[in-house]
């Protein structure tokens, strides 16, 4: 109702305009008075200040009138139906939906009109849509962004009153999954709830979920989907697969532990999560089989590529859940979604990990003075060729810019990732749109700066301190003010033809 009225004010004036117009040539100031009276703007009722300034009051109206009458027709032959809706179902409704990861919809005109100035803004200034590699050194699936010309057209028609259109052409939005990304899962499961408390601290937990099946099956994809999205830092997955006769009952542990412990308590607690085998054994694990960061979409690879069995009994082991700083207290309901397969995957993935805790040294060390900006690098030589199939870039808020090349043994450079304008906020799974090959003895090389100065409005401490990465116990409980360089890769060993082949599922 408020909309309907915003857009009909104009008209309004207009209407007022016409009638008052008429009164200039009637003497009778009485009649002025009544028809005034009874007209159907309340800012003609406001105009009447007197009698004797009755004729000032008219011409004020009518010059007021007259501006607003521009304003009712609209000053662009852009219409959202025809123009402006395909841009927005492009590129902003996978998210901003029902279910989405956006805090707000703009599925519909009303969303969209409400939202005007603040997408003219973002979308100007090219913070939406969120892509912060550039598409100028390497390409991926999925990249989201707006060319030119669709700018333009946007800008156009909000500055020109943002009409809607003929109705009747407006195209059909497109079909998304419910709570999802990458589409209908086959099976939906809960965390048990956490309260997060709003002291302004980071949180760490870790929290188990038990899967039972009426078989074992192979998984395609799992994806983790935090209901306060916006406060989740990440979340490191592993799927623990029992054997039928080693574990008789996997719901015995407890299902939730808080990191902010001591040593000493954290193991007690830790054991009460009764993950071994019931002889003491270690199960089985798939490590990485569900991660989240910021702006992380689960990975769904053509059928037969990647993915993994899942027994009968099983835990999903939630190793570290991260929960941002919040001033009050809230609750968070975790879910995830589980994809099927029907036949096990031809090609099991691998990954490496460069860097903070991984498979290669940062030279220097990432210790990042207070008002510095400093470049760190970490390399690592690949010994057999490989076909690569996602990249993960990650820093914390210091982060600056990040890049990341292959050296072959011929001196030749494979492109990888370039990000210029590192926004901790948007952190993405990269996937290749056809498998890169990687030479063997080829050299990864990532190079990473960090902005520790006032400039870098992300800078978590004013005025900035001395901020290092940690190394202890395997970097569990970093917190976001801590600080992170890796590299992770998503591979493949090396086929005949892989470079051709899309990673595009279907």
């Amino acid at each position: 109702m408020l909309l309907y009225i915003q857009n009909q004010l104009p008209c309004i004036l207009k209407n007022a305009a016409i009638k008052l117009s008429s009164f200039l040539f009637l003497s009778k100031y009485n009649f002025v008075k009544r028809l005034i009276h009874q007209s159907d703007s309340r800012i003609i009722q406001k105009c009447y200040i007197r009698h004797t300034e009755m004729k000032e009051a008219i011409f004020i109206v009518l010059a007021a009138s007259m501006l607003w009458l521009a304003a009712c027709t609209p000053q662009t032959d852009l219409t959202y139906t025809q123009d402006i809706a395909p841009i927005i179902y492009q590129n902003c409704t996978p998210c901003h939906r029902s279910g989405g990861a956006a805090p707000f919809s703009l599925t519909e005109y009303q969303h969209v009109f409400r939202k005007k100035k603040t997408i003219l803004a973002v979308t100007q200034s090219g913070l939406m849509p969120p892509w912060p590699a550039d598409r100028n050194y390497s390409h991926f699936l999925g990249e989201r962004y707006l060319s030119d010309s669709d700018k333009d057209k946007l800008k156009r028609w909000i500055e020109g009153g943002a009409p809607e259109g003929d109705v009747s052409l407006l195209p059909s939005l497109p079909s998304y999954p419910e709570f999802s990304s990458i589409g209908k899962p086959d099976t939906t499961l809960w965390f048990d709830s956490i309260l997060i408390k709003g002291n302004s601290r980071d949180k760490f937990y870790i929290a188990t979920l038990p899967i039972e099946l009426s078989k074992d099956k192979f998984v395609r994809a799992m994806e983790f989907l935090p209901n306060q999205n916006n406060l989740v830092h990440h979340m490191n997955g592993r799927l623990l697969n029992y054997d039928e006769d080693k574990k008789a009952n996997i719901k015995s542990g407890k299902r939730l532990l808080n990191l902010e412990t001591d040593e000493d308590d954290y193991l007690q607690q830790f054991n009460a999560l009764n993950l071994a085998n019931d002889d003491g054994s270690r199960p089985s694990q798939i490590n990485s089989a569900v991660n989240y960061l910021p702006g992380v979409q689960a990975q769904l690879y053509p059928e037969g590529i990647g993915g993994f069995t899942m027994h009968k009994k099983s835990i999903l082991l939630a190793d570290d859940i991260h929960f941002g700083p919040i001033p009050q207290d809230k609750w968070d309901h975790s879910r995830v979604n589980i994809f099927f397969s029907k036949t096990p995957p031809k090609r099991p993935i691998n990954e490496v990990m460069m860097g903070t805790n991984g498979a290669s040294k940062i030279i220097p060390p990432l210790i990042i003075p207070a008002n510095e900006i400093t470049t760190h690098t970490t390399f690592l030589k690949i010994p057999q060729d490989i076909s690569i199939l996602t990249i993960n870039p990650h820093m914390h808020l210091l982060g600056k810019s990040f890049k990341a090349y292959a050296i072959t043994p011929n001196q030749d450079t494979i492109r990888l990732i370039s990000i210029p304008k590192w926004d901790f906020r948007w952190q993405y799974f990269y996937t290749f749109p056809k498998m890169l090959k990687i030479p063997a003895q080829s050299v990864i090389y990532v190079k990473a700066t960090f902005d520790n100065t006032t400039h870098n409005y992300n800078n978590p401490n004013n005025p900035p301190k001395e901020i290092k990465e940690r190394l202890d116990n395997g970097g569990a409980g970093m917190r976001t003010t801590d600080e992170m360089l890796q590299f992770i890769i998503t591979w493949l060993p090396y086929q005949m033809d892989d470079e051709n082949l899309s990673l595009e599922a279907k």
